[in-house]
Order: C-alpha cells, then sequence, then structure tokens
C-alpha cells in the first residue's frame, strides 16, 4: 500500500441469516456480476465451474438484495485518493451520437469521477471540478489538466 493512504471509513455489516450458501459465496458471485460485463448466467457457470450449483434467479435475487451494501462496503473500504489529481478529456461515441468523457484521476490511476456532456464547452469541466473536493472530502495539493483550453478556464473560476 502506498504511503499516504488510508481507509475511509469501517464495513457495514450485512446480515446473510436465513440464506443456504456461506456469506462468502453470496459475497463472490455479487461481486462477479457487479465488477465485470458477465450476466447472471454467466456467474451462474462461473460458479458451476468452482463446483457451487446456484441458478442464475439465485444470483439476480443476491444481486438485488446485498448488490447495494456490498458496493458501498467495498467504495468505503477503498483508500483515499492520493493528493495530486490528473484531468482529462477524451471524445466518446454513444450509439451513434458524440459524447466529450471528462474525467479526473489520481496519480494512481484511480478514476475519481467523471462527468460526459454532449458538448465541449468551460462550463462542462466547471460542473465537474467544484464536485470533486466535496465527494472526496479534501482537495488535491496540485491538479493538472491534460492541456486542452477549457481546463484552465475552469480551474480560474473554481
Amino acid at each position: 500500500m502506498a504511503a499516504g493512504y488510508r481507509y475511509r471509513h469501517r464495513m457495514t455489516p450485512i446480515s446473510f441469516k436465513r440464506h443456504r450458501f456461506p456469506p462468502e459465496i453470496i459475497q463472490h458471485a455479487v461481486w462477479l456480476y457487479a465488477r465485470f460485463t458477465l450476466s447472471f448466467r454467466d456467474v451462474e457457470d462461473l460458479l458451476a465451474e468452482r463446483g457451487i450449483d446456484v441458478s442464475n434467479e439465485t444470483v439476480r435475487r443476491w444481486f438485488l438484495k446485498f448488490g447495494r451494501l456490498i458496493a458501498g462496503n467495498l467504495r468505503r473500504s477503498r483508500p483515499r485518493a492520493s493528493a495530486r489529481w490528473h484531468l482529462d478529456e477524451m471524445v466518446i461515441k454513444i450509439r451513434g451520437r458524440r459524447y466529450w468523457l471528462w474525467r479526473a484521476v489520481d496519480d494512481e490511476g484511480e478514476v475519481l469521477d467523471f462527468l460526459v456532456p454532449p458538448r465541449r464547452r468551460a462550463k462542462s469541466a466547471g460542473r465537474l471540478l467544484p464536485k470533486l473536493p466535496q465527494n472526496q472530502g479534501y482537495a488535491p495539493q496540485r491538479t493538472t489538466p491534460d492541456k486542452p483550453k477549457h481546463y484552465p478556464v475552469a480551474t480560474r473560476a473554481h
């Protein structure tokens, strides 16, 4: 673990009472579905390869019941972002339309936040920057833009 990283909060306890499978299997199935682009049937197949006989409907119910709680615990247990942030932009296509992906990344490569507006404007970058210190709980020591003309305008405004 890198120097300066601290864990944020304690994990919220999750009750797995009245479930046939151990909590580790349920958590692993929910994590597989949420972390990777898998279907419930794919998770069923992966668990079957390990000798665990679970239906895709069971995986779906586990995700609906425990998904938000497990994701919250993973988010809270994630180490704190480093104090140097990089602001980045790129063009992406969604359903054939062009959008601008504005994102903030710490120097460890962790994506802190992102915004996907339909147009490239300083106002769009300005909406992303004020949210970052609020969401992270602190302001960065240094922010390095990707050198587009919109970030300097947004950083001067905030």
